[in-house]
């Protein structure tokens, strides 16, 4: 009760700040907060800025019926925390501690549960929102604003910001049992993918599978089952790297929290970048570099600082950050990873595999079909580039549609705005626009999420 009272507080001051900003003639508003997991750069824009850092508390957790109810700026990393202390978990919880349960939903969430589970956002059972109008409203599947609800996954606050929310959660044990298989081609790897998910989703079996490619002839596919007991116990939490024991291992134990956290120490495996891959340099710094909110911090400030940039880039030759996370169906994924090998050259490529929870695809925005099993391919890095601005992420997203894939928008995108609005559905957007920010405080999405501006 006494959170709930706590939140109450934060909700009006929050209302009352927006109420300010609302007078104001500046259409543009943003988010003040702690943290982001986004990988889109841009030059600074004088914005007005709504201070939501305070909404990262728990409010309560029913263990009856398995459902949190928590304020939307909390991270992974603290949710995780308190419902562990009970032994449950998010259903899904995304791969770094510095994701919030919020931007989770307005983005993309996807983790090793979701062939089962779906994305973050088919885990929400309620938000509540400040609209562009300056009210607060609760939306829900089936409630007179369920098309506010639907209209949310990847809306990246076009439409209104998440200050609450409900999410279901799942029975965890202390820990977690992996078992790794191995593969030299990938049209066994994902033969194999599809039928652990099959038997998985029908005999509910492991609560947690995904893939890592290597190479062409270096592919290992990763089931995770909760057990109540370890005869042993590894850390990657400092000087082991998760990454590099897959393909030597094929049986592993972690505890539940160093599962759900086991990328994090090393973002997958972006901190090569920073020497962190050398055990000299993992034990000198290791305890404070570890994590993926140094990462992003570093890559932002890299991107962003003028004078940094610019030193970079006389030290540096060209390149292209190739940052993205593409979920490809199961029957072409085969064709998208040699289209990545032959035109692309990044490695390791995480996959995860990935069904909609609900039988029926209600969600405006996530343009997947619900009765197919989708691959999320994640590849994180540079490549050499002397070509114009965005040439190999354009050929991604054009391989993507060939493919009837869909591309995430946390990072770089570079479709025109007539692209963009075909897989977005124009009408449906501004509809919602017009009935719940009218006045237009928050940009919309194409203008929040497709590249314009950047360094």
């Amino acid at each position: 009760m006494l959170r709930k009272l706590e939140y109450e507080k934060k909700k009006q001051k929050i209302v009352q700040e927006f109420s300010q900003f609302h007078k104001s003639n500046d259409s543009t508003l943003s988010l003040k907060k702690k943290t982001s997991t986004l990988f889109r750069h841009r030059k600074r824009e004088k914005s007005n800025k709504l201070d939501v850092r305070q909404l990262n508390k728990v409010i309560s957790i029913d263990r009856k019926n398995m459902i949190v109810e928590t304020e939307a700026m909390i991270t992974y990393e603290e949710l995780v925390k308190e419902t562990l202390k009970y032994s449950l978990l998010p259903a899904v919880v995304p791969e770094l501690k510095s994701v919030t349960i919020g931007g989770a939903f307005v983005g993309i969430g996807i983790e090793s549960s979701s062939f089962r589970y779906g994305l973050v956002h088919e885990t929400i059972t309620e938000i509540e929102v400040l609209t562009g109008t300056g009210t607060v409203v609760i939306c829900s599947p089936d409630n007179e604003y369920q098309d506010l609800f639907h209209a949310f996954a990847n809306s990246f606050g076009s439409l209104g910001y998440i200050i609450k929310l409900k999410a279901k959660l799942i029975p965890a044990k202390k820990f977690v049992h992996l078992s790794h298989s191995h593969f030299s081609d990938s049209k066994t790897f994902f033969h194999q993918l599809q039928k652990l998910c099959e038997i998985a989703q029908t005999k509910k079996t492991d609560s947690y599978i995904e893939g890592t490619i290597f190479n062409k002839n270096e592919l290992s596919i990763t089931l995770g089952e909760f057990a109540d007991n370890a005869p042993f116990i590894s850390d990657y939490t400092w000087r082991q790297v998760y990454y590099q024991s897959i393909p030597r291992k094929d049986t592993d134990f972690l505890t539940a929290s160093d599962y759900i956290w086991r990328w994090d120490s090393d973002c997958f495996w972006c901190s090569k970048h920073f020497g962190m891959n050398y055990p000299l340099l993992r034990l000198l710094f290791g305890k404070f570099m570890l994590k993926s909110t140094v990462y992003w911090k570093l890559l932002h400030l890299a991107a962003t600082n003028p004078i940094l940039h610019s030193i970079m880039k006389f030290f540096t030759k060209p390149t292209e950050p190739i940052i993205q996370d593409i979920l490809i169906p199961i029957n072409r994924s085969q064709e998208f990873l040699e289209f990545l090998f032959d035109a692309i050259g990044i490695t390791p490529i995480w996959v995860c595999p990935y069904q909609a929870f609900q039988g029926k695809n209600k969600f405006s925005f996530i343009p997947t079909d619900p009765e197919v099993l989708y691959i999320d391919f994640g590849f994180w890095d540079a490549v050499p580039s002397n070509q114009p601005k965005g040439y190999y992420n354009r050929l991604i997203e054009q391989k993507v549609k060939e493919l009837k894939g869909f591309k995430t928008l946390y990072s770089d995108s570079f479709y025109t705005e007539q692209e963009f609005w075909e897989i977005y559905s124009n009408p449906t957007f501004f509809q919602l626009k017009n009935k719940y920010d009218p006045n237009h405080k928050f940009k919309n999405i194409f203008d929040k999420c497709v590249t314009k501006g950047k360094l």
